[in-house]
């Protein structure tokens, strides 16, 4: 080879070294830059030039340099996808475990909130206090016939209800906030669909070329990430690199098309149902052409399966999104779906399991809403029984009934606007009976001049004392008034436990993915200087080799060319 063409040689070292530079400069940049995947200069020897093909003896080439092959993207497919399942599955139960930490401050059991159990069987730590329902019944029994204790049975009860309606219009109040956290998911994920799209047709545009889209690709790789963490997703990238996602086994990006998420917003709650548009089916349209959407329309083109197990085998607890949605649930639940009674009043079998077990808010709701109703109807049979006693002994006695002859009820339903009672008995449409609340004293607890109803007070004794219910039909240790509510805070709290130490868990394997992952994608500084070191003592001895050959070209021509 000529000393001409050994420059080339030289230069091709100059070039390369300098690419490498370049990148590892690059690397360096985006040290802090979120989503970015460090990047690997790739070098290749040029041809080489073959002088000899004698097989007698070794061949003879010589080697014309370097060559800058690409620039690749340092990533583990296998890292990427078990660490996007196993973030998806952190965030299901991040949602989770935040909802009962919700649920456990509106009960008042975190030294704040409402401080309902204060309200039902009084202050725990004092075995004299009067304050609570139960403390006032206690209190009743002792001297039924004192104005004092009259109206603070009357108190205590208005405070009872009070503070109930309070917790279950929280209860409800959070299940509006996660209702809002739905939409925004959803709005989330349309977004990532069309910007995963539109980065699939601009990479494959830029690496027709000899061009590699790496920071394209990060930016994708980021939004897959993200996506992740809101829902199951699964992914595959073709030969041009057009990358198609599955989310929830339903095709999102798909060639050139993003299937849409929308949001079925039901009439009663305002609750949102994410639902497939492509698989939904409209019969109604209004003037400006947009479909009516109705519950049948999509029928079969929800996202989630709800009443599926939540399983980490079936991987059916992965997602934020779901998690909201489970622990959200899709109405106000009341006492009768306990009893299998559907909102429409329907007995359905298996209605509780299916459709309210599973949901954290809606569970919470059905017992609690059961623990107000068995308190004020009960309370509000007692009061009739003693009236219906009097009235057997005597029957034009007035005792406990009002100026219609009716038993005195301390619990009534509201009325609404057509001057009609509500429906059903919940804690959402009990009012404390306006007249007795004004004069407590009609709750004389006086058969005559100088007879006591003790018959009543034991019996309001015996209602909160009586051992006769279950909090679900899953439970079949029946406990009284007391324990009941214990029992649902313990609920609550072994719930809590046991899935915090599975956030716990996952948050352990999650981060142990990511630590993994980042040895790879993540920019060292360390490992960046010492290939910068070592492409720069490159780049100099290139250099210094097209020193030698100047100089000998120089020498050749001034000192021998003479």
């Amino acid at each position: 080879m000529s000393l001409m063409s050994s420059l080339y040689i030289g230069v091709s070292g100059l070039q390369t070294s300098n690419n490498a530079l370049n990148t590892t400069a690059h690397n360096m940049s985006n040290l802090d830059t979120q989503g970015y995947t460090r990047q690997q200069v790739q070098q290749g020897t040029r041809n080489y030039i073959t002088h000899s093909k004698d097989t007698s003896r070794n061949w003879i080439q010589t080697g014309l340099g370097v060559n800058y092959t690409r620039t690749r993207q340092e990533r583990d497919a296998i890292l990427d996808r078990n660490y996007r399942r196993e973030a998806g599955r952190k965030s299901f139960y991040d949602v989770t475990s935040a909802a009962l930490e919700e649920i456990e401050y509106i009960l008042g059991e975190s030294n704040e909130g409402h401080e309902f159990s204060v309200a039902l069987i009084g202050d725990h730590n004092d075995a004299n206090t009067k304050d609570g329902l139960w403390g006032a019944i206690q209190e009743l029994t002792k001297d039924p016939t004192a104005s004092v204790n009259q109206n603070l049975f009357v108190t205590k009860a208005y405070e009872f209800i009070t503070k109930a309606q309070k917790v279950y219009n929280s209860l409800c109040e959070y299940q509006d906030n996660m209702n809002q956290k739905v939409k925004s998911d959803v709005d989330l994920i349309n977004s990532y669909a069309q910007e995963i799209e539109a980065l699939n047709r601009a990479i494959v545009r830029v690496e027709g070329g000899p061009e590699h889209a790496n920071d394209m690709r990060d930016r994708r790789n980021y939004l897959l990430d993200e996506l992740g963490k809101i829902g199951s997703i699964a992914y595959s990238e073709d030969a041009s690199g057009y990358v198609s996602v599955r989310f929830e086994q339903v095709e999102l990006v798909k060639g050139s098309l993003v299937n849409e998420m929308c949001l079925y917003e039901d009439p009663q709650t305002g609750f949102y149902t994410p639902y497939w548009k492509m698989l939904a089916t409209f019969d109604k349209f209004d003037d400006m052409g947009n479909p009516i959407v109705s519950k049948e329309n999509i029928e079969g083109a929800e996202v989630f399966d709800l009443t599926q197990k939540i399983s980490s085998e079936f991987n059916t607890d992965i997602g934020s999104l779901k998690g909201t949605l489970l622990a959200r649930g899709d109405h106000r639940a009341t006492h009768s779906e306990l009893d299998n009674i559907n909102p429409d009043g329907v007995y359905e079998e298996n209605w509780y399991n299916t459709h309210v077990e599973q949901s954290l808010i809606m569970n919470v709701q059905a017992e609690f809403d059961k623990l107000v109703h068995i308190v004020t109807t009960k309370i509000n049979d007692v009061l009739r029984q003693g009236a219906e006693r009097a009235t057997a002994l005597n029957p034009d006695s007035d005792y406990l009934r009002d100026e219609n002859g009716e038993p005195y009820q301390l619990f009534e339903l509201m009325v609404q606007e057509d001057g009609k009672p509500e429906t059903g008995w919940t804690v959402r449409n009990i009012l404390i009976n306006q007249e007795l609340r004004q004069n407590p004293s009609l709750l004389s607890f006086r058969w005559g001049e100088h007879s006591e109803d003790h018959e009543t007070m034991e019996a309001l004794k015996k209602a909160f004392e009586e051992t006769a219910y279950t909090l679900n039909p899953n439970v079949t240790t029946p406990v009284c008034f007391k324990d009941y509510y214990k029992n649902l805070v313990s609920q609550i709290a072994n719930n809590g436990s046991v899935f915090r130490a599975v956030q716990e868990n996952q948050d352990v394997a999650t981060d142990a993915l990511m630590y993994a992952r980042e040895q790879i994608v993540g920019v060292s500084s360390d490992e960046e200087l010492t290939n910068m070191i070592m492409y720069q003592n490159a780049y100099n001895a290139s250099s210094r080799y097209i020193n030698v050959i100047s100089e000998m070209l120089d020498h050749l021509l001034s000192t021998l060319g003479r």
